[in-house]
């Protein structure tokens, strides 16, 4: 090996629970871990990627960067600003070469969903996958040069439902936090 990298898998998270009333360190940690990590690595990554024309950059986002999760606001904002980094970064880059992809998977049965607190056991306990899976997926869509990757396929139309009528969209997630919080009363 040279020593060059081909491929770095931005895969660093911080589940941060809580409203907009959450501490400003809670807020400023979720920032730090969940977008400039991103941003940082990227800085460093594209000199070199950029003069040799290739690399690809996989963004762990979230499927709450899509969609937003009851309970975690401050994860929520910020995966959101993961996925519009990434974006941005193809966007940029791909005509010179840079490959990103975006990875948004919903619930992965790791330490970080068994942290979840009740929110997860709710929305993500369910229909949580292998972390096998999403590297299954996001496998697939390298060899596909897929953007989004979404290792859970419903939430393909969790997103499309979003974008055709977002008032709907809101309200129904409105009554899945009325229903999170009756079960925390």
């Amino acid at each position: 090996l040279d020593g060059t990298i081909d491929v770095y898998c931005a895969n660093a998270g911080l589940a941060s629970p809580g409203d907009v009333l959450a501490d400003e360190e809670v807020w400023a940690a979720a920032w730090d871990v969940n977008v400039m990590a991103h941003v940082r690595a990227a800085r460093a990554l594209l000199p070199a990627w950029l003069e040799r024309g290739s690399g690809r950059f996989v963004s762990t986002a979230s499927a709450a960067g899509l969609l937003t999760m009851i309970g975690a606001a401050p994860y929520s904002v910020t995966k959101h600003g993961a996925v519009a980094f990434a974006e941005w970064l193809s966007l940029t880059y791909r005509h010179r070469g840079i490959k990103v992809h975006a990875i948004c998977p919903q619930g992965v049965r790791t330490d970080m969903l068994a942290a979840a607190g009740s929110a997860g056991e709710l929305v993500l306990v369910p229909g949580a996958i292998e972390p096998a899976a999403v590297a299954d997926a996001l496998f697939d869509a390298m060899a596909e040069d897929r953007f989004l990757v979404l290792p859970h396929p419903e939430v393909a139309g969790y997103y499309r439902a979003r974008a055709k009528d977002t008032d709907h969209w809101l309200g129904s997630m409105n009554h899945l936090q009325q229903k999170w919080e009756e079960t925390r009363a």
